[in-house]
Formats: structure tokens, C-alpha cells, sequence
């Protein structure tokens, strides 16, 4: 048998045997091979083999995210799109959902409890998403769940409603898988919104075809009290073009990624900018986190990365920055719903089953007053968050509602996690149970300012 059929893919952690290796691969591989013998301690080689491990890793790695699809140039430079129109105003805050938002709010909710939910302990310990899950996500609909319907997509009208309702439904199945499937919409999304003609005519085809390319917003740095609204990261004007230099952290599956949105300080002001992974200048790095481990978060390095003038995403005067930044995070308000009510979910079954000194620990008082505070903080972060998104649809300012529904969502959504892990116990505190991994992920929400919108 010669050396290359034994490098070839398979095993419990390698290349599916359906796909095949390239040169690097298959040079890892012999490496790693030759790492589990004890040839190199008796040589004393076992030091420069791990540095060239790691060397031709890295390498490999970067080389890898930078191919990308071309897309191609279509649409009239200059020239405003096309823009879902806001939801009429029915003069009453009225929670119940319209007919087309109930529907698809059933179809998510039964892709979130038949598909997510069962994928999520492997999707965490791995920290990726699988792609069969992937694929699902897409014959939902949800990369176009914010698209208007002339491009392509399924809004007749901003979407922020729907789109609120379609992350706690995901995210009561998983917030790490929710967080992979609606990156790639939420580039769909600011481009729907903000797009120039030639913006939405080169890259929404792509969004709107059978081959959905991965995409995900870059707003969050890797800083020490790290103000969203005011991004270390650089644009600087370059001839006929731009040069963005800095560092992006918490990026939904990047090294998949073929488009992102990064957030840059232009002139003093935070502005948006649409840049393909095959831009040169562009690296990838792992940045695993303690929680939504499923979205594969990873470090976005720009050094010296040159775009065209026309790469800029809405307007240059901070408004459109602030409104994604917004937006944002009414996402994750969203998810931060979905996640707590998992949470409630599972807890109360559980402590009307679990008996100690022979009765149920729901007949203690101080059980059953912790699971109702759970129920009462939930329904109050879920007002705020509709609250806010009612507005967003409907074109008004709602960036006090965002920010209170932001407030309530980080604290109490934090405590409603601590709390399910506290009555579960001893079970709380392992992996058999998935309240732990529930209490991780609410723990993002006042940290994530990116990745995700609606």
C-alpha cells in the first residue's frame, strides 16, 4: 500500500471520505503521522517537526480563506437600491404575529426543535456547525429572510420583526447554530438595506441562488473596553479606493466566509464596507470562545487591505454604522429570548420530577419563586426586544428601546442562566444536561456587538 493511501482522508477527525486532500493536506497529515512515533525523540527532532507543523498549518490555513468566488460586477455605480418599504403601523402595540409571520415562525420553530436542537452538544464540542444542518438552513429561506422581494428574497417589508421571531425560535434549539445560520442572511440583510444598485445586483444573486456563499459582519475588536461605536480598525482614503488596516474578533465562521462587513473609523466616523475573502491582505485566525461555540467564532486580520471606493456600505457619516450596531443587537436581544426560554423550558419539568427527602423540589418555596422569577424577567425581556423590533419595521427611531431591551437581555438573561444551572444542581454543572451550555451562550450578549442582525 503505498504512503499517499494511507494519508488518505477518513477518521474520526479528518477529511469525510468523500472529499480529497490537497498538497497541504496531504503534508500535514504525513507529519502528524510521523509526530506518533518515538523516531523523532530518539533523533531529537521532536521541536523543529512541531514548529513545521505548525508553520505549514498556519500557512495552509490562510491560504485556504483566501478562496473565494468571483463575484461578478453588475448594477449601476452611484445609483440607490432597492428598499424594503417599513411595516404599516396598526396604532396599537399588538404582539400577535401576522399570518405570514406565524407560518414561518411554526417552520423555524420545527427545523429549530428536529434539526438544531440534536445537533447542538456535537456542534459545541467541535466548534462547527454541520453542514447538512447548513444546507437545511438555507431550503428554509432564511439567507433571504431580509432580502426584498424584487431582489430576490421573500420581505415585502422591513423584516426586523420577522427576523426577531426567527432568532428565538433558533435560538430555543441552539444560540451557537442559530448564530451560523443567520450570519450568511444578516450580510444579505445590511446589503438589502443599504445597498447601492451595483452592491445588490453583484452580490445578491448569490444569495438568492442555490449556492449561498458563507458571510458574516465584522463589528467587534479584540480590545480592552472595546466601544463598538468607535472601532480601532482604519479606512483610510488610497488613489480611487481605500486601505482598511485592524484586527476583527468573534466572526461567525470566517474561514468559511466569501463576503464580509467590516466595521472601520473613516475620517472619525464608523462606516461599513463590503470585503470579499479573496482580497488580498486578508487572514484568518481561530478565536474560540467560551460560549456559541458552534459558530466557529474565529479573528478577522486586515493588514493593508485595499478595496474599491465603491466597497463602502450605506452612508460615511456614521448614521448607517449605527443603525447596523442597532440592529445587531436587537439580534441578539432576540437570542437571548430564545435561549432563556430554553432554559425555563427544561427547568420546570425537571424540578416537578426530582425528588429530595421524598418530595419534589417544585414544592420548596424557594424553587418554585426561582423558577417564576425566570418566567416573569423572560416575558419582560421579551416585551422590550418586540418592542424595539416593532419600531425597527416600522422605520422609527427605536435606539431607546434597543438599548433598554439590550439592558434587560444582559443582565436577566445572564441570571436566568445561573439560575437554571442552580436548580439543576449537580447536573447543572455537566455536560449530560444542556443548561450549562444554554448558561455560556447568554453570557455573549452584552459582549457580541456584531456577527448577527435582523
Amino acid at each position: 500500500m503505498s504512503l499517499i493511501s494511507n494519508l488518505k482522508p477518513g477518521g474520526k477527525h479528518g477529511v469525510p471520505s468523500n472529499e480529497s486532500r490537497d498538497p497541504i493536506g496531504y503534508l500535514v497529515a504525513g507529519l502528524n503521522r510521523l509526530a506518533q512515533t518515538d523516531l523523532l525523540d530518539k533523533v531529537r527532532l521532536r521541536k523543529p517537526a512541531e514548529q513545521a507543523v505548525f508553520s505549514v498549518t498556519r500557512t495552509g490555513f490562510k491560504t485556504m480563506t483566501n478562496a473565494s468566488r468571483t463575484f461578478a460586477k453588475a448594477g449601476q455605480k452611484g445609483q440607490p437600491g432597492t428598499r424594503p418599504t417599513p411595516a404599516a403601523a396598526s396604532g396599537v402595540f399588538d404582539l400577535t404575529p401576522g399570518e405570514d409571520e406565524q407560518m414561518l415562525v411554526d417552520v423555524v420553530t420545527e427545523f429549530a426543535d428536529e434539526v438544531v436542537r440534536p445537533a447542538a452538544f456535537e456542534a459545541d464540542k467541535e466548534c462547527a456547525a454541520p453542514d447538512a444542518l447548513l444546507k437545511s438552513s438555507l431550503e428554509i429561506g432564511l439567507p433571504i429572510l431580509g432580502v426584498p422581494e424584487s431582489l430576490g428574497g421573500v420581505s415585502e417589508e422591513r423584516s426586523a420583526m420577522a427576523g426577531t421571531l426567527v432568532a428565538e425560535a433558533l435560538a430555543k434549539g441552539d444560540m451557537g447554530l442559530a448564530v451560523a445560520t443567520l450570519a450568511p442572511g444578516s450580510v444579505a440583510t445590511a446589503i438589502g438595506l443599504w445597498g447601492t444598485d451595483a452592491q445588490q445586483q453583484t452580490y445578491l444573486p448569490a444569495f438568492t441562488g442555490d449556492e449561498v456563499p458563507a458571510a458574516a459582519l465584522a463589528l467587534s475588536e479584540p480590545t480592552v473596553l472595546f466601544d463598538v461605536l468607535s472601532p480601532s480598525t482604519t479606512a483610510k482614503k488610497s488613489g480611487d479606493g481605500y486601505v482598511l488596516s485592524g484586527t476583527k474578533s468573534l466572526v461567525a465562521r470566517g474561514d468559511h466566509a466569501e463576503l464580509f462587513v467590516v466595521g472601520a473609523q473613516l475620517d472619525g466616523k464608523p462606516v461599513l464596507f463590503l470585503v470579499e475573502s479573496s482580497t488580498e491582505g486578508l487572514s484568518i485566525e481561530g478565536d474560540p470562545a467560551m460560549g456559541v461555540r458552534a459558530a466557529s467564532l474565529t479573528k478577522l486580520v486586515l493588514e493593508n487591505v485595499k478595496v474599491p471606493a465603491d466597497a463602502v456600505l450605506g452612508a460615511t457619516d456614521g448614521s448607517t454604522y449605527t443603525e447596523c450596531v442597532r440592529l445587531s443587537r436587537l439580534a441578539w436581544c432576540a437570542l437571548a429570548v430564545g435561549t432563556a426560554q430554553a432554559v425555563l423550558d427544561y427547568v420546570t419539568p425537571y424540578v416537578k420530577e426530582r425528588e429530595a427527602f421524598g418530595e419534589p423540589i417544585a414544592n420548596r418555596q424557594s424553587v418554585a419563586f426561582m423558577v417564576a422569577n425566570i418566567a416573569i424577567e423572560l416575558q419582560g425581556m421579551r416585551l422590550l426586544t418586540y418592542r424595539a423590533a416593532s419600531r425597527a419595521a416600522a422605520g422609527k427611531d427605536f435606539s431607546r428601546e434597543v438599548a433598554l431591551a439590550r439592558k434587560a437581555c444582559t443582565d436577566k438573561g445572564m441570571q436566568i442562566g445561573l439560575d437554571g444551572v442552580q436548580l439543576l444542581g449537580g447536573h447543572g454543572f455537566v455536560k449530560e444536561h444542556p443548561v450549562e451550555r444554554w448558561y455560556r451562550d447568554l453570557r455573549a450578549i452584552g459582549i457580541m456587538e456584531g456577527t448577527v442582525l435582523v
